[in-house]
């Protein structure tokens, strides 16, 4: 039976309270690089002068860190997963202007009851 996205647990501990792991299948892992909208910069550069929340640059790095989940839980279902543990989240910037945002983790087989 292969899982749909909605099924995979992600956990970011090592196990899972109350399941016990049948087998793991490997790493899996979804990136995204997001650069910056020259548009947004403009406003962002302004709003940086008198500052507060920089909204364009807040909502670029959440839809990339979403992209790059969602990239990883499909490698996981495509798997056959039934969870990810051992999630974790980086981020690096790539370039002055675009940044990489990382999820990885261990797609597992959970035990059935």
């Amino acid at each position: 039976m292969i899982a749909s996205k909605s099924d995979i647990l992600v956990v970011t501990t090592d196990t899972i309270p109350g399941r016990e792991i049948s087998h793991a299948i490997g790493i899996v892992r979804g990136s995204t690089v997001r650069a910056k909208h020259l548009g947004s910069d403009i406003v962002a550069s302004l709003r940086n002068l008198v500052g507060g929340e920089v909204k364009e640059y807040a909502q670029l790095l959440a839809a990339a860190r979403e992209q790059s989940y969602d990239r990883m839980v499909a490698e996981a279902a495509s798997l056959g997963a039934d969870a990810i543990v051992g999630t974790r989240m980086e981020t690096s910037t790539i370039m002055q202007a675009a940044s990489e945002v990382v999820f990885y983790g261990t797609a597992v087989r959970l035990r059935s009851d």
